[in-house]
């Protein structure tokens, strides 16, 4: 049977697709939040520059780290309850197959139709069934730690070079405005893509990302303006 072109859905993409929205937002917002507060500070290219690179680094590092870390952990939950299942069908089958049957008739199915499709379901993939309706766990959804790492590393990467590439190429008196400019505009295209590829409305993911990323340059630039007036001020930083 096939399926009808208006029904294609969108949740086989949230693993990775999560993993990559947040490692390019993070990039692009950290990399952008620090520059900004660095050029407020100080207009040197050569620290700028560092600064961007070493936040692309050691973010894009950190992310695929946590990610993998997290992800690992998830993982190692998923299979210790699959094992518990699976040594519970092999030791007590007919009590699982009326704890499967009940979750039916919790759901609306009628004891005697439930009963019959747990019965036919176990025949089937026994271990599958109990982890898709028991446990809530499936295919599409498990937990894939590499994937996961690697889609955030390499979106923060692409993320991140997004300020990186502004700062270095703007004029020194319109560095923060070019900064600010560029992420703002790497934020909208984000949210849009993001949407889009999550079948998400797009006005609200737009919305959702810009102000937030606004609201942590702008923080960041007013500390790192702070910082450098303190800085300037005191001769033994001159």
């Amino acid at each position: 049977m096939s399926i009808p072109d208006d029904e294609h859905h969108f949740i086989q993409r949230a693993g990775w697709l999560r993993a990559a929205v947040l490692g390019a937002n993070d990039g692009l917002l950290s990399v952008a939040s620090l520059l900004m507060g660095v050029a407020a500070a100080t207009g040197e290219n050569s620290t700028i520059l560092l600064t961007g690179v070493a936040g692309l680094v050691a973010g894009a590092l950190s992310m695929a780290a946590g990610e993998f870390v997290s992800v690992s952990s998830q993982a190692d939950i998923e299979k210790v309850d699959l094992d518990i299942e699976r040594r519970a069908l092999e030791e007590t089958p007919e009590e699982e197959l009326q704890e499967l049957a009940q979750i039916y008739v919790q759901r609306g199915v009628e004891p005697a139709l439930a009963h019959k499709v747990a019965a036919q379901l176990m025949a089937h993939d026994a271990l599958g069934a109990h982890a898709r309706d028991e446990l809530g766990l499936i295919a599409h959804a498990e937990a894939r730690p590499t994937q996961a790492a690697f889609a955030s590393a390499l979106s923060f990467a692409v993320g991140a070079c997004v300020p990186i590439i502004a700062s270095i190429s703007a004029p020194v008196d319109s560095r923060l405005a070019s900064i600010a400019i560029a992420s703002i505009a790497g934020l909208i295209a984000l949210g849009g893509v993001s949407a889009r590829t999550g079948g998400a409305p797009v006005a609200p993911a737009i919305m959702r990302v810009t102000l937030w990323g606004l609201f942590a340059m702008g923080a960041t630039a007013l500390i790192g303006s702070m910082i450098g007036d303190v800085l300037l001020s005191d001769p033994r930083h001159r």
